[in-house]
C-alpha cells in the first residue's frame, strides 16, 4: 500500500512537536516501511548509509524498554525540585511522566542506530557520527507529522546502553542513538511555539543580531 503525505513542509514545520500521550491503537506495518523509506533519503557521512533501524512491536520487548525508561526518569524526579519550573517545563514534565507510565502501551518504537562504534573522544568523531543519523531521523518525524502520527525523540533510555542492546540483540559494533515511539496522538497538533528567529540568530560574530 503507497502513502500519500503531502501535506505541505512548512506547514509540517510549524507544526511538528514532540507528542508523548498515544493511543494503544497498531500503526500498519506498510505505513512504519513507508516512514522508513522517507528516513533513508536523508543525507549521510561520504555517503555511507551506515544506519540501522529496530522496530518495537513486542510487549515483552517494550516492558523491558519501558523499565530502563522509568529508572532513569525516576532520577530526574529527583532533581525537579531544583529545576526552574515554568509552566512549559511543568507541561513537558507531565508530558514525560505520562509517556513513562505508559510506555509498554506504545504501539510502536523505532530505534535508529549507527553500523559503528561511537566513541565520546575526540569530540569530532562523536559530531560526525551523529551526523549521519540525526538527518534520518528528522525525516522520519516530519513524515510522521505528515501522517497525522504523534511521535517524540527520547534519548533517556539509552542511560544503560548494555541493557538496550540485550533487549533488541544488537552486536557490539551497532550503536543505538535515540528511541523514537509512535503512535496515533491522544491530542492534537496545533502550531509549535518558538522564540522570534531575530533573536537566536548572530550574522558574522556570535551576538551580533540584525
Amino acid at each position: 500500500m503507497a502513502y500519500n503525505l503531502d501535506m505541505p513542509l512548512e506547514q509540517a514545520l510549524r507544526t511538528q512537536r514532540a507528542l508523548r500521550r498515544l493511543k494503544t491503537d497498531p500503526v500498519e506495518e506498510e505505513l512504519l516501511l513507508h516512514l522508513l523509506d522517507l528516513a533513508i533519503r536523508a543525507p549521510s557521512g561520504s555517503n555511507a548509509q551506515g544506519w540501522e533501524f529496530v522496530v518495537v512491536r513486542e510487549r515483552e520487548t517494550m516492558a523491558r524498554l519501558a523499565r530502563l525508561n522509568r529508572q532513569a526518569f525516576s532520577l530526574f524526579r529527583l532533581f525537579k525540585p531544583l529545576a526552574k519550573m515554568t509552566p512549559t517545563r511543568q507541561r513537558m514534565f507531565e508530558s514525560a511522566r505520562w509517556q513513562a507510565d505508559h510506555f509498554e502501551e506504545i504501539p510502536a518504537l523505532i530505534i535508529p542506530c549507527l553500523k559503528q562504534v561511537i566513541w565520546p573522544f575526540p569530540f569530532l568523531a562523536a559530531t560526525s557520527a551523529f551526523g549521519s543519523i540525526y538527518p534520518a531521523v528528522q525525516n522520519l518525524l516530519l513524515g510522521a507529522r505528515a501522517a497525522g502520527l504523534g511521535a517524540a525523540l527520547i534519548t533517556i533510555p539509552l542511560w544503560n546502553l548494555g541493557a538496550v542492546r540485550r533487549a533488541v540483540g544488537l552486536p557490539w559494533r551497532v550503536t543505538p542513538c535515540c528511541l523514537i515511539p509512535l503512535g496515533w496522538p491522544l491530542e492534537e497538533y496545533t502550531p509549535n511555539r518558538r522564540r522570534p528567529v531575530r533573536e537566536v540568530v548572530s550574522f558574522e560574530r556570535y551576538g551580533r543580531r540584525l
